[in-house]
């Protein structure tokens, strides 16, 4: 019996042992197919390696060639970028999971940040959370609406909308929404003309063509330099600068 009872508190050692091994960081279900190359394929260096990922309700990650390489498994997913709110964090052990190695994710309303193989590395915490520095950088553009359309104006150098010659972009469109990027002399513009979206430039050039049912009005252009867009008003996908598919 005592024997018994020693094999009994054994398994249940290695039990809890497991299971704090699991809750301290050994992640989620990411049990992909993909080796270490394959995971990191490229086809375009200037927007995101890892793109967030859609399926039966979950959310993962695949690489640029739309290979699966983080499982769909979470209720909410950002792309693998900085955090200031940890890389200011009072506790100098949490400051790395601040990086852009690290993306964050929601399970159930608990949120982490994940490694790139999808493993959990570290929960938020409020108190360890530090402030961000303010890096917010005035539009130079503003959109503008005259009798229903939309154009774009230089406040500083505008003072009479009747006047089409002190438009950037002459008033001609059914929406117009200037995305926040790290250019903001050079913005992309989400516009609307004949009930379909793309995007263009301050000199009225198409980027994206207008083909889109919508496009988000969302951080992926900063963050990934992406664009979230639908054809059918519910399945999204992300298209780049030149209308590439991802």
């Amino acid at each position: 019996m005592k024997k018994l009872y020693c094999l009994f508190l054994t398994g249940l050692s290695l039990l809890l042992y497991s299971q704090g091994k699991l809750a301290l960081g050994q992640g989620f279900n990411s049990s992909i197919s993909v080796s270490a190359s394959e995971a990191n394929e490229k086809v375009n260096d200037s927007v995101a390696g890892l793109i967030p990922l859609l399926q039966n309700g979950k959310f993962g990650f695949k690489n640029q060639k739309s290979k699966v390489v983080i499982k769909p498994q979470f209720s909410n997913v950002g792309f693998f970028t900085e955090d200031c709110n940890l890389l200011n964090s009072p506790n100098e052990s949490v400051k790395k999971f601040g990086t852009a190695e690290y993306a964050s994710v929601s399970v159930k309303d608990v949120d982490y940040r994940i490694d790139s193989k999808g493993n959990k590395v570290y929960q938020y915490k409020n108190e360890e959370k530090g402030k961000c520095a303010n890096t917010y950088k005035p539009q130079v553009f503003n959109s503008f609406v005259r009798k229903g359309a939309y154009g774009i104006i230089d406040k500083k150098n505008f003072y009479n909308e009747n006047d089409d010659k002190q438009y950037v972009i002459a008033p001609q469109y059914q929406l117009l929404h200037i995305m926040e990027g790290t250019n903001v002399k050079e913005p992309m513009i989400i516009a609307a003309k004949d009930d379909k979206f793309g995007v263009i430039d301050v000199h009225n050039n198409i980027i994206v063509p207008f083909e889109y049912a919508d496009i988000k009005r969302n951080y992926s252009w900063k963050l990934a330099h992406l664009f979230e867009v639908t054809k059918d008003g519910n399945n999204y996908f992300y298209v780049d600068d030149k209308n590439n598919k991802y």
